[in-house]
């Protein structure tokens, strides 16, 4: 039975609201006052959460997020008079998750701050996963692998000598020679199967076009969260594998993991192509033989670079950056690199060209919605991981 539900909406600065919520169901019906002080946290760890939220907001700036900070203050009361947001700068600056500059007294995040920003998407997009041992991406192939499995099987010339299930084998010996004159032959050996432990070349590409912010609708930061997710999520419980994130608007460039909290839309028209070609590039250098690219992005291709000239259509989809995109799409089916394309618009001619695009690459597309964009997401990655290419 429900007995309380605690929601607060939190007007941001820009107009955006950010609404939190909790549920507790008990037997019976008990109303109380809601106390924003119940939880336990400490005052600094509860605004730390908050700035860290914003932060992602502000594409990384510290100063910005701490004014917002200061007028959310100032309208819901997060502080009191016991610990308020100078207190808060302070503690900020002494647990080194900010710096001051000593010329001009801005303030800049730190990579510790970075690192917290990331994990704090892990959990709230891929929360729900379990954990395991990491670098596992399992193919359930048996061979000469690098895990062993319950199975047990005679050796043959060439198994490593790890693998030997050392019990078993002088079991055989003892049947086998008698224990008076204990001998172990290699007819005697037994060895463990092994499964292979996939690695997994990944490229994500984020489309960081104009159209990513437009119609009041913010697409980027769902986007640079997921970005921030997946890529601590292959850091810790995937090591084995490697991530490449490109972005791409009129040209497409890499960036590194720790320039993901900073990401920013700008004033460009979408050059798939571009993104395209450089991911290709960046997954010829990968030895592994599992690659795939994941493309978040919001429209059609509407930008080509062609010498040192744009080519440039916004109005419906143009047959000559089509093409270009549907080629690209065909060679990286013949290199067996599979486009995951997850699409955050719902406009049906867009969703059309995905189709077209996921079809001459053989790949998949999802349509989906910003709030479902980490669980499709982390369900395809942990699907794919379970590929081997043969």
């Amino acid at each position: 039975m429900l007995q309380r539900c605690f929601f607060e909406f939190l007007n941001l600065p820009d107009g955006r609201q950010v609404f939190t919520f909790e549920f507790v169901f008990m037997n019976g019906f008990v109303f109380s006052k809601f106390d924003p002080n119940a939880d336990g946290k400490a005052p600094f760890d509860k605004l730390l959460d908050v700035f860290t939220e914003l932060l992602q907001y502000t594409s990384g700036d510290a100063g910005e997020a701490l004014s917002w900070l200061s007028q959310l203050d100032k309208q819901y009361k997060l502080t009191n008079k016991d610990y308020g947001i100078g207190d808060f700068i302070e503690d900020l600056k002494t647990n080194g998750y900010i710096k001051e500059n000593d010329q001009d007294g801005t303030f800049k995040i730190t990579p510790k701050t970075e690192q917290s920003i990331r994990k704090r998407s892990l959990e709230e997009i891929f929360g729900k996963m379990k954990k395991s041992k990491q670098g596992s991406h399992r193919t359930f192939k048996t061979g000469q692998g690098d895990e062993p499995n319950p199975e047990i099987r005679p050796y043959t010339f060439g198994d490593s000598p790890e693998t030997i299930d050392y019990t078993g084998s002088l079991k055989n010996a003892f049947i086998n020679h008698g224990i008076d004159s204990l001998s172990m032959h290699e007819d005697d050996l037994e060895i463990h199967e092994t499964d292979f432990k996939a690695q997994t070349s990944t490229v994500l590409m984020i489309d960081i076009s104009h159209s990513m912010i437009l119609y009041g609708e913010d697409r980027i930061t769902p986007a640079k969260k997921v970005a921030m997710a997946l890529s601590e999520l292959i850091t810790t419980r995937y090591p084995k594998d490697t991530l490449d994130i490109v972005v791409f608007g009129n040209d497409a460039w890499q960036i590194q993991m720790k320039d993901l909290p900073y990401l920013e839309v700008g004033p460009y028209h979408t050059n798939t192509v571009a993104g395209l070609e450089l991911s290709m590039e960046l997954l010829r250098r990968r030895k592994n033989p599992n690659k795939q690219i994941f493309m978040i992005t919001d429209g059609k291709p509407t930008c080509l670079k062609e010498g040192g000239r744009y080519y440039k259509n916004s109005f419906g989809i143009d047959s000559k950056i089509l093409n270009r995109t549907l080629t690209l799409a065909g060679q990286l089916r013949r290199m067996k690199i599979p486009v995951i394309t997850f699409m955050i618009a719902q406009d049906p001619y867009l969703q059309q060209f995905v189709r077209d695009f996921t079809e001459v690459n053989n790949g998949k597309a999802f349509y989906s919605s910003l709030d479902g964009l980490g669980d499709y997401i982390f369900e395809d990655y942990e699907r794919n991981k379970r590929k081997t290419v043969r």
